[in-house]
């Protein structure tokens, strides 16, 4: 196993880095193919959410594949890989395995314990399979790490740790207060029809909301929504749907928005926002963020010195995230919360007067000192556990085609001496044949039994990778053998699929 993940996140990068590093479906697509048409690449699967984008790959040389999988993340992003350097962070095999299962138990997000990062793992690995870039071992990894996941879930109360970021970023727009008190009769605008904006809507129909309006570019994905809102047995919340062009109109009558679209521009600037309550739209020109403090530019080569001396953290340590604007003055008139990524919501509003804005930065910041609960102990070990078994099977499952060849090897000689047998005492009968052919099997599977089943147990510990080498060495087996046999599971259809 050579796995090999490069990737930047909130924990790593400025929000301003991330928003511009941003992947369209498209370009994900994109990436996935051209890291499979590189040299170290044989497998390659990426995750890209609103706060993290990494691209996993099983690569056969790892300085060369820490060079190639940034100069792909940098030419596919559209960020310079001088200026991306500095914020990517490298894992390799187990370190790998241990980061892809924390983040799927949600012990990476910006709220601890939040479960959406699942269904996006999900979505990854189907777009792998879809496309063919995810072979055997990134199928196993994702799919273990969902299980990993749902047992952290199941098992322990990590939920209790943290919430989603609709949950979160509401309780942030309340300031203190309980939510559902703080919404309680409340007009909503919800932009977008996606899986968070869904579950944005959701979430406000169960906090009390009088209305929830729906907005999207597609109409149909709006009404869609505002059916299931308004479902028998639902929350009974009055909910409609609207067109994108009647955002504006629709702001001077909402309480709260909660946008989250995949448009690449803002959807509500801070002069939308102004005009909508009344204000001068001189006081929503937004004057320009403090510019992060950010390490000297690294070299590619530096990763693999930060994967060996554990300094990584030290380097994200001095990454900090760009300020965050003054909020304005006076009650509250309008609750923004923006889930995007790239933001849909112009920062600027936020210094309006009776306007508050609640965005990913603002929940990082927020997030970044929350007190880790004990069932955050739990899930690391837990994580911890899993790794050393996922590992274990990997090592196993290496050795297993030479296994294979050593018993088909065995197998073919038994055949050839039976066969020799027959043409040397022709006259024995087939119950005497059947009788010395059985015998000679036995004997055959009895030496093979102890050395196969104890070789398994050596390849799944550490090291032990070598042990199948040596085994096609002693007994001089067919490379094409056994690498047959490894084609024949790679193939197999019922494999690895979600």
């Amino acid at each position: 196993m050579s796995l090999l993940v490069v990737g930047l996140s909130h924990r790593s990068a400025p929000v301003s880095v991330l928003e511009r590093a941003s992947l369209a479906a498209e370009t994900q697509a994109k990436l996935l193919q051209d890291t499979l048409a590189a040299e170290p690449a044989v497998e390659a699967a990426v995750l890209a959410t609103c706060n993290r984008i990494e691209l996993y790959a099983d690569v056969d040389k790892f300085h060369a594949g820490v060079a190639e999988l940034s100069t792909l993340l940098a030419q596919h992003s559209g960020v310079g890989l001088d200026e991306l350097t500095p914020y990517l962070y490298v894992h390799y095999e187990d370190r790998a395995v241990h980061h892809l299962f924390s983040v799927a138990c949600g012990l990476d997000s910006m709220v601890v314990g939040e479960g959406q990062i699942l269904g996006q793992i999900k979505d990854a690995l189907a777009l792998g399979q879809e496309l063919h870039t995810a072979g055997r071992l990134l199928n196993d990894l994702f799919q273990q790490a969902l299980r990993v996941g749902k047992r952290a879930h199941s098992e322990t109360g990590i939920d209790r740790a943290g919430q989603s970021l609709v949950t979160f970023g509401l309780e942030q727009l309340a300031v203190g207060a309980d939510v559902a008190d703080w919404a309680r009769g409340k007009r909503a605008l919800v932009i977008g029809a996606g899986s968070m904006s869904s579950l944005a809507a959701a979430t406000l129909a169960r906090t009390g909301v009088a209305e929830i309006v729906v907005a999207n570019r597609t109409r149909a994905r709006a009404d869609r929504l505002v059916e299931i809102l308004a479902q028998p047995g639902g929350t009974g919340v009055a909910a409609r749907a609207v067109e994108m062009a009647a955002v504006c109109d629709e702001l001077t009558r909402a309480d709260i928005v909660v946008s989250c679209t995949g448009a690449t521009g803002l959807v509500l600037t801070a002069e939308a926002v102004a005009e909508a309550l009344g204000l001068d739209v001189a006081d929503a020109v937004e004057t320009p963020a403090a510019a992060p403090v950010v390490p000297a530019p690294a070299d590619v080569d530096r990763h693999a010195a930060w994967v060996e001396n554990g300094s990584a953290g030290a380097v994200r340590q001095a990454v900090r995230r760009a300020t965050v604007p003054a909020q304005g003055t006076g009650p509250v008139r309008l609750a923004l919360l923006d889930l995007a990524m790239p933001r849909d919501i112009d920062g600027g509003a936020a210094r309006l007067d009776g306007v508050r804005l609640v965005d990913i930065e603002s929940l990082a910041e927020a997030s970044a000192d929350a007190p880790m609960a004990a069932d955050v102990d739990q899930v690391r070990t837990i994580v911890s556990d899993e790794v050393a078994a996922f590992g274990a099977a990997q090592r196993a499952a290496h050795i297993t085609p030479t296994v294979v060849a050593l018993r088909t090897m065995a197998a073919g000689v038994v055949a050839g001496e039976i066969a020799r047998l027959d043409g040397r005492l022709p006259d024995l009968d087939e119950k005497q044949r059947a009788e010395i052919s059985q015998t000679v099997r036995r004997v055959v599977d009895k030496l093979l039994h102890a050395p196969t089943v104890r070789v398994k147990q050596l390849a799944s510990e550490p090291g032990g990778a070598g042990y199948a080498d040596a085994l096609r060495e002693l007994f001089d087996l067919d490379p094409q053998t056994v690498a047959a046999v490894s084609r024949a599971d790679l193939n197999d259809p019922n494999r690895g699929r979600s």
